[in-house]
């Protein structure tokens, strides 16, 4: 059974997710994490993928593979654990302009749809259930305000140590939102056929009891 949750940056997808899996035995995967792996290679590697040569280059040289560690997703690239490395802001910047670009989400597409088709999975990204897996038995477009949204990614970056500008963290929510509905490839929007849960008002349990709830009803 495959279980598909798009929504915004900073909506909860991936706490959601992992917790739901979890809970359903399912395996997560993050393709966010995917995104953000490549766009830290070509951050550390000063790739100009404005230029379609640098960036097939620097794609063909880049290997991600997803391991699991005690049920805990971590993510390799070329032989390196980035699974901390790729939650930084500017690498999250990094993968919402990157993954518009057709040359990555194709290298990314035939991993993904390859984990769940031999997998009962929960995955979320952007696309999942509008392209990566339209088929999917159960579709979640999850989303929360903006103001809300950008409050929660204020206080993780503050329990990281950081010291972050509260309208900052908002202006590049705002920005994430509209390169992700307005590029051309695969934008992200809710699937005709995704349930909607707003989690502006919502615990985290209530939300993966939601998401429970679903998923039985439709095994």
């Amino acid at each position: 059974m495959n279980i598909a949750i798009d929504g915004p940056a900073g909506a909860g997808k991936s706490t959601i997710a992992k917790l739901a899996a979890k809970g359903l035995g399912f395996l997560y995967v993050d393709t966010g994490a995917m995104y953000r792996a490549i766009g830290l290679y070509l951050l550390e590697n000063e790739v100009d993928y404005n230029e379609e040569s640098q960036l097939l280059e620097a794609l063909d040289k880049i290997n991600i593979e997803i391991k699991y560690v005690d049920g805990v997703q971590r993510v390799i690239l070329n032989d390196r654990d980035v699974s901390e490395a790729i939650r930084r802001e500017e690498v999250g910047q990094a993968a919402s302009t990157t993954s518009a670009l057709k040359p990555v989400r194709a290298k990314l597409l035939d991993l993904q749809r390859d984990i769940a088709a031999k997998n009962d999975v929960i995955m979320d990204g952007r696309d999942i259930g509008t392209n990566i897996l339209p088929n999917a038995e159960l579709k979640i477009y999850l989303t929360a305000s903006v103001e809300v949204r950008a409050q929660r990614r204020y206080k993780e970056l503050v329990e990281k140590g950081e010291t972050p500008d509260f309208e900052e963290v908002k202006k590049g929510i705002e920005q994430r939102d509209y390169q992700d509905m307005n590029r051309d490839i695969a934008p992200l929007r809710q699937a005709e056929d995704a349930v909607l849960v707003d989690t502006s008002d919502m615990t985290i349990d209530e939300v993966v009891a939601r998401i429970t709830e679903l998923a039985e009803e439709r095994r």
